[in-house]
């Protein structure tokens, strides 16, 4: 997947970064002789800290603070003026709800699955996109059931590695634009209807018998084929096996 480019990201922390304007450095003179004033006070209001998994997008006045993303440590937020957006830079899990997808052989089938992402670029994460988790998570329910939707039941029956690694370089590439990393997808169940279900059982149960009888002829042919048994000791027994192979004609 081709990630977003050191310019592409400069590009937009330019457009948000920018001079605050005459009016914009006077309400700033005025906020930090107020911290002035209210010292030590003010320190209650005007410090943060970010810790080492989080990063801090300050806003001044709309515009984000040179430099992008701040942290991890202690930080001076100007009071009336700036507006801090912390994100969490750890990998994230969730579970996709189970999806009622219609597979290309007309099977209506109940599918969830688990996702593990995490924001690898703040600054796009909090300017591109309202809610990147909200997103990410509808998106991915999106996403499983348009993959599925291509498939037969047997191919999802039998090809779950497949089908989470086509979902995860999907969701990678959509979020992408959001400053999310798609790390992992896993198909966790795959819940046929209940008639199918019965349909599947009946016919496991049919080949387990028929497997038993073919079974129980070969036995009783390799008894049939042993020189040291006497003819009237197997008598029944060719019987029966004549009686299989009829079935079987």
């Amino acid at each position: 997947m081709k990630k977003r480019s050191s310019a592409e990201y400069s590009a937009v922390l330019s457009d948000a970064t920018g001079d605050l304007g005459c009016f914009g450095f006077i309400l700033l003179g005025l906020s930090y002789l107020l911290v002035i004033i209210t010292f030590p006070l003010s320190l209650c209001f005007t410090t943060r800290v970010i810790a080492e998994y989080e990063r801090a997008v300050i806003f001044r006045l709309g515009r984000i603070l040179p430099g992008g993303a701040k942290g991890p440590g202690l930080f001076f937020v100007v009071p009336c003026m700036d507006r801090m957006r912390k994100v969490d830079l750890r990998t994230v899990t969730f579970d996709v709800p189970p999806q009622e997808v219609l597979t290309r052989d007309s099977v209506t089938v109940a599918v969830d699955a688990v996702v593990y992402y995490r924001i690898y670029n703040p600054v796009v994460a909090i300017t591109n996109v309202e809610d990147a988790d909200r997103s990410t998570r509808l998106l991915a329910a999106t996403t499983l059931r348009n993959v599925l939707g291509t498939k037969n039941l047997s191919e999802i029956l039998s090809e779950r590695d497949t089908i989470s690694g086509m979902m995860q370089t999907m969701l990678d590439e959509a979020t992408d634009p959001w400053g999310v990393k798609v790390e992992r997808v896993e198909v966790k169940d795959v819940r046929l209807p209940v008639q199918l279900q019965r349909a599947m059982a009946a016919e496991a149960e049919a080949a387990r018998e028929a497997r038993a009888k073919r079974e129980r002829v070969s036995f009783l042919k390799h008894i049939i084929a042993n020189r040291h048994v006497q003819p009237s000791s197997f008598y029944p027994g060719i019987r029966l096996v004549v009686a299989l192979q009829r079935c079987y004609k």
